[in-house]
């Protein structure tokens, strides 16, 4: 009997919904996180199977220990909510802007993870799953990559909070590391989603979905504290 739950943030779209839908197929019962209730119980419908509606703000501590209330069991746990915000560089973007983006790409993963931890320590294989961006790479920043144009400043404070969940990733990788927890990043590529104003340029988001999946089924044996893109290339930080 397969019995396997995961938690999805930000699933009643884009990337995130796809992710859902393909841990539903691989036989999990998976949590649709979504800051709107009714907007969480279509996507879940839609997904059908395991499928189910969890009603989560990343930005609100209430909302957060309400839904994870409502959890007793989880093995993965996928960190997709995120916003984009600006394309300003930083000479040009306020600082509110980039304590907006943080809000939800930085801390709102610190206490989702924290506050998901309990039922997560309580699996014998956690993966906790951090979907990135190949833009918050310092190194790719600044040297050729196959993702995008390097050298240029735009869209600060969407890429340094990326930069920061690269960071959380490794430093939770070495705390958990005892617990059997594998915790990773994943730069998707650019998708077509509402995340940004390119994306219509963008790929498949089920594309990028079937790397996070991956990463979530990893063997025990399989690498923490690392950096991938969808095609489970190694990404440098």
């Amino acid at each position: 009997m397969n019995d396997r739950t995961a938690l999805v943030t930000g699933a009643n779209k884009g990337i995130g919904h796809q992710i859902a839908r393909l841990l539903v197929a691989e036989g999990f019962t998976v949590y649709v996180g979504a800051r709107d209730a009714g907007r969480g119980r279509r996507a879940a419908e839609e997904i059908g199977g395991g499928a189910r509606p969890l009603v989560l703000d990343v930005t609100d501590q209430e909302s957060i220990t309400a839904a994870a209330g409502h959890v007793d069991r989880l093995d993965v746990l996928v960190n997709n909510a995120g916003i984009g915000a600006s394309p300003a560089a930083p000479d040009v973007a306020t600082a509110e802007e980039f304590r907006q983006v943080y809000e939800t790409n930085v801390f709102g993963v610190v206490a989702v993870t924290n506050a998901f931890l309990p039922v997560l320590r309580r699996s014998p294989h956690p993966r906790i799953v951090n979907v990135s961006s190949g833009t918050g790479s310092l190194t790719w920043s600044v040297s050729p990559n196959p993702q995008f144009t390097p050298g240029s400043g735009a869209a600060a404070a969407y890429r340094s909070s990326k930069t920061a969940l690269n960071a959380l990733t490794v430093l939770y990788a070495q705390t958990l590391s005892e617990g059997g927890f594998k915790v990773n990043a994943l730069a998707p590529g650019l998708r077509a989603t509402d995340l940004n104003a390119r994306a219509a340029a963008g790929g498949d988001p089920a594309e990028a979905a079937q790397g996070a999946v991956r990463l979530a089924l990893l063997p025990d044996d399989g690498p923490t504290g690392e950096f991938f893109s969808w095609d489970g290339t190694p990404v440098p930080w």
